[in-house]
């Protein structure tokens, strides 16, 4: 169940739909784009989901999908559907090209059906489709290309066209001999040409000269010097013309109905066609915003769960694009323990985006809407989604705003379950304060009690408590930047927010003893209760902030090691290969010298007192000798090249050899040298420098030096964004000490050599207190009080090492 009937209003949804319609190829899908429905059937929702999945995968990877012709023929099917009615040429064309894309697109899908298809879901949708090639085929008989009636469609109409035709050749050359004749004797001008005018086919006379031509006369031009006469001697044969044009019109009418009446068999099942041809339009628009708004299919449990990483409002989304803005992701769950979640913090801060983001996608979800979000999210699915948002007030009906939001509260208690999402935007407001923060609170304690889910966004401080103290409900806070006065539109889980209420009116301008007096009324336990919300907000960002910064670092280390294992094994496995070899060319050179000195000492054997033979096996034996000798050279040649090139380093700077000046980093190519001096190309810049301030670097070098400078990088970009300087003025003790905590382990962290802390002199009690601080942390070598021009005892200057 959805409520209200406006629902899809308050959430924007008929922008969704009104996208979606303008990215469909025709009505067909325009029309399924206004039926798509909420649905709480999983297997339906996947089944959607898995449709458009599949037409993703089509966009990216195919390019034979048929795109075109998608034209919607079911209400000329339904008018032929009458005896003795006829499809008229135009409309026949369009079916035939529509009936043409629905063959490619079951063929498509239809393609390996055999093995594993490659789009099992669309290609469900296809399985009770017929073609139609027998209608494609006889319409291919009536029509060309171009969408006109053949001569062969039918006998007779060749037979009309042909001797249509030879009556109209006849009358153009009676017309010329008239024309001619005419243009001899002066009556017409010599550039006029036949005209036609009604059908009919005249010549343009100058009216002094009409009388001349016999004829009859058919019209005039609007200045009146020209009149259009049919000569006598053609009227017959343009007679002739009409008739043979009403013959071919009859003629075609009848091949046109003759056709009708072999196609109304087929209506039913042409309808079913046009069905398919609609979901696919309307699939491929869902695939197309999708694409646009990076939305996917996330894991889906048949049961309530929200549990998702970076979702994004798609149409924040899409707006924000065209600005060239990111977006902020949210990351929300709800379930077990955690159902109901209570969102404060600051107005303007995102609490009803991040409201209206979670109906939206839960609402686009079970209209199998693909969704942005990551792929390591999970969704559940809801029987009902019930919204109060907004203003709902009539005068026609005498209905206040708080009574409207009465009269949802109503329908919610008496309809919500345990499979009910609540989406309730600034609860219990429009009321006294007070009486409607009990109301908001028992009715919470209700909607906790049936088990329901729910976002629901407040600034009353006892919906804070009770979302803290009760099973069921949790607190969430949008984040503030109290520094720079501005949202940040993140939400975090797990504790409220502040209003920051006096912080905004301090920022607007509002006079300083209003903001004392107000914060008296109010009492100090409630002020001390919003700057605790505000420390445990900036705590969580601080936190946040080392957590990445630690888990950059973390993953950057993991590559390090990863390379450096990687490069172990791949020292071990050339070791191994090295040992092998020369184990096996140990054993070759033992075996082979054996064999020769075998062979030597039986052919001094056999040569008996033969000394030239005897001779020539111990030569034979001192050049198997030498080769030996010859290869061990080589291959201790090897490490000796290594130890030439670490020579080559020092050795004398020529042109060509790639260097830097000693102590940077930028690598140069000398161009020539000149005594003492080079000339040296960094990049598009020449200078001279002298030799000695030069030093080689070889390629290998430069390699790994931009490796380590990433890590460096990181480092910098800190540093540059690092302010020298904290103001804590304003802050009570304990919240300044933290700040200025924070501050300090920044600064040694990033090697800052002297920084600043403004604390005002006031009773010198908040400087104190930062001093002694300061005294007890290592790295610290002195701190004092600024130069009395540039603000004496209210600054501290510390200098580190």
């Amino acid at each position: 169940m959805i409520y209200p009937d406006n629902f899809e209003q308050k959430i924007e949804f008929q922008k969704v739909r009104q996208l979606l319609s303008e990215q469909c190829l025709s009505s067909l899908g325009r029309e399924k784009a206004e039926e798509m429905r909420f649905s709480a059937s999983r297997d339906e929702i996947e089944t959607h989901l898995l449709q458009t999945e599949e037409f993703i995968r089509i966009r990216k990877e195919e390019d034979s999908f048929p795109a075109d012709h998608f034209y919607d023929m079911r209400p000329v099917l339904k008018r032929i559907r009458a005896e003795g009615t006829w499809i008229d040429r135009n409309a026949l064309f369009d079916l035939h090209r529509s009936l043409q894309t629905v063959n490619r697109t079951v063929a498509f899908l239809r393609r390996g059906e055999d093995k594993t298809p490659e789009y099992p879901s669309l290609l469900a949708l296809a399985d009770n489709v017929l073609t139609f090639p027998e209608i494609t085929e006889r319409i291919d008989r009536i029509l060309d290309s171009f969408g006109q009636v053949k001569d062969h469609a039918s006998p007779r109409l060749s037979e009309i066209r042909r001797e249509l035709a030879a009556t109209v050749n006849g009358i153009s050359r009676s017309l010329n001999t008239i024309l001619r004749k005419a243009q001899a004797e002066g009556y017409v001008d010599k550039d006029i040409s036949p005209s036609l005018r009604d059908g009919r086919l005249v010549i343009p006379v100058n009216p002094s000269h009409k009388r001349k031509i016999k004829g009859i006369v058919h019209d005039e031009s609007a200045s009146g010097r020209t009149v259009f006469i049919e000569p006598a001697e053609v009227v017959e044969a343009n007679n002739r013309v009409r008739e043979l044009e009403a013959d071919e019109r009859r003629e075609i009418i009848r091949i046109l109905t003759d056709f009708s009446n072999f196609l109304r068999p087929f209506l039913p099942d042409l309808q079913n066609s046009y069905e398919f041809l609609a979901r696919i339009d309307f699939i491929q628009a869902k695939a197309t915003f999708a694409m646009l708004t990076g939305g996917i299919r996330p894991p889906i449990d048949d049961r309530p769960l929200i549990d998702w990483i970076q979702a994004e409002h798609p149409l924040l989304h899409l707006a924000l694009k065209k600005q060239h803005r990111k977006i902020v992701p949210l990351d929300i769950t709800l379930e077990g323990e955690n159902r109901i979640l209570v969102i404060s913090g600051p107005n303007a801060g995102g609490k009803s985006v991040c409201l209206k983001t979670v109906g939206l996608l839960q609402y686009m979800l079970q209209c199998g809407l693909p969704i942005p979000l990551k792929e390591n999210s999970k969704a559940g699915i809801f029987s009902d989604i019930f919204i109060d948002i907004g203003d709902e007030q009539s005068i026609e009906n005498d209905l206040s705003t708080y009574s409207s939001h009465l009269l949802n509260m109503k329908f919610f208690g008496k309809h919500c379950n345990s499979k009910t999402l609540l989406l309730i935007d600034e609860f219990g407001s429009g009321t006294e304060p007070r009486i409607g923060a009990a109301i908001a609170e028992a009715l919470l304690d209700g909607f906790n009690r049936r088990q329901s889910f729910g976002i629901i966004t407040t600034h009353y401080q006892n919906l804070k408590h009770f979302a803290g103290e009760n099973r069921g409900t949790v607190n969430g806070a949008m984040l503030y930047d109290r520094h720079e006065m501005q949202p940040l539109f993140r939400l975090t889980i797990g504790s409220p927010g502040s209003s920051f209420a006096v912080e905004i009116a301090r920022k607007t301008g509002l006079p300083e003893e209003v903001i004392a007096r107000a914060s008296e009324i109010v009492g100090k336990d409630y002020i001390d209760m919003d700057k605790y919300l505000q420390d445990i907000s900036r705590d969580r960002r601080y936190w946040e902030r080392k957590r990445e910064e630690i888990r950059r670092e973390r993953k950057r280390l993991e590559e390090i090691a990863s390379k450096y294992e990687s490069g172990l094994e791949t020292i071990d496995r050339q070791k191994k290969e090295i040992l092998t070899q020369a184990r096996e060319q140990a054993e070759q050179l033992l075996t082979e010298s054996n064999a020769r000195i075998e062979n030597t000492i039986r052919e001094i054997r056999e040569a008996g007192n033969d000394r030239e033979k005897i001779r020539q096996s111990r030569q034979s034996l001192r050049e198997f000798v030498e080769k030996i000798k010859e290869t061990d050279t080589q291959e201790t040649k090897k490490p000796r090249r290594r130890q030439q090139n670490t020579q080559k380093q020092t050795a004398p700077l020529a042109a060509g050899d790639t260097v830097r000046l000693k102590g940077q980093s930028t690598p140069g190519e000398i161009l020539e040298i000149s005594g003492r001096k080079a000339t040296v190309a960094f990049g598009m810049i020449k200078s001279t420098v002298e030799l000695d301030r030069l030093e080689r670097v070889s390629g290998n070098q430069i390699k790994a030096e931009k490796k380590s400078s990433n890590a460096r990088d990181l480092l910098y970009e800190r540093k540059l964004n690092f302010k020298q300087e904290i103001d804590v003025r304003g802050m009570r003790g304990d919240e300044a000490l933290q700040a200025v905590m924070y501050f300090m382990d920044d600064a040694l962290q990033l090697g800052a050599s002297r920084v600043r802390i403004l604390h005002g002199t006031g009773t010198g009690a908040l400087r104190q207190l930062i001093r002694e601080y300061l005294s007890n942390v290592n790295g610290i070598t002195r701190f004092q009080d600024e130069h009395i021009q540039f603000g004496g005892t209210g600054i501290t200057v510390v200098d580190l090492e």
